[in-house]
């Protein structure tokens, strides 16, 4: 699918403000809302926009700790086995496949150290991992989940 610049914009938008309406995005990228639904349709289906969603800041839910975790897995561990294992830790915000010694990086959150304590001794505790190294997050620095890169 090709992507142009309007369409470049649209998606900048959506970032910025998933509840913007079409006619807010339309006067922006100086489209009709119509048309800005028409463009934001042919995206989705496209599985550019893949959905909207709310983004939730952790601290005011009370998970204010946080840690990345190398994993070590035996030798014919699969992305796919990954992928189900860390889905079943409601801790794990992201979860990698990595070039380097370790296998994947495991982005957890949680409320304390002894909440991080304990799901990291559940991921440690899944068949496949033979070992792990914590880093526990001081102060996020930048924080951008949703880069667009600029039109070109």
């Amino acid at each position: 699918m090709q992507i142009d610049d309007v369409d470049q914009r649209i998606i900048a938008s959506l970032v910025a403000d998933a509840r913007a309406s079409y006619s807010e995005i339309g006067e922006r990228v100086s489209l009709s809302a119509p048309a800005v639904k028409r463009r934001v349709d042919r995206l989705r289906s496209a599985g550019v926009i893949r959905g909207f969603t709310a983004v939730v800041d952790p601290a005011a839910v009370g998970w204010t700790t946080e840690a990345f975790v190398e994993l070590y897995c035996t030798g014919r561990t699969t992305p796919a086995q990954l992928t189900v294992a860390t889905r079943r830790h409601p801790e794990v915000v992201g979860a990698y496949t990595v070039s380097g010694e370790a296998d994947a990086l495991v982005h957890l959150r949680a409320a304390d150290i002894a909440h991080l304590e304990q799901a990291l001794e559940r991921l440690r505790a899944e068949p496949f991992v033979t070992s792990t190294r914590s880093m526990i997050v001081l102060s996020r620095l930048v924080d951008s989940p949703n880069i667009v890169p600029a039109p070109h």
